[in-house]
């Protein structure tokens, strides 16, 4: 599996992938609208991800909101990522639970059964010797 995080692009590159130029980077960067790794030299490198994230600034500056809208965006977007991720969560562990509830039941009932064929064993023998 790829990692959309990996830093991959230099400035130029990221700018041309995004539509934009290499000064709105360093703009949208000053807002806190990206934030790219940088290298032992100081230079920025962009992942998939801050391209996937730029195209999207793009896409809503472009429908007239302004980057205060876009920084307000971006956050409830990133709550909303991490509320999903709390209930994937959340959903695996009811599912492990419920397992184990499975099991517990299953083990009850298995004892159960054993309990009455001892108890039928124990009647029969008794049965048995009377006769």
């Amino acid at each position: 599996m790829e990692d959309r995080n990996r830093p991959l692009y230099m400035i130029s590159v990221a700018a041309e992938l995004a539509g934009v130029h290499p000064q709105t980077l360093r703009a949208y960067e000053q807002k806190g609208l990206v934030t790219p790794q940088r290298t032992s030299g100081n230079t920025r490198m962009y992942s998939q991800a801050d391209i996937d994230r730029l195209t999207l600034i793009n896409q809503l500056t472009g429908e007239g909101i302004n980057l205060a809208g876009v920084i307000r965006i971006l956050d409830l977007q990133g709550r909303l990522d991490e509320r999903d991720e709390e209930i994937d969560a959340l959903h695996k562990r009811v599912r492990r639970l419920a397992d184990r509830v499975h099991e517990l039941e299953t083990r009850a009932h298995v004892n159960e059964l054993m309990q009455t064929g001892q108890n039928t064993t124990a009647l029969a023998l008794r049965s048995a010797r009377h006769l």
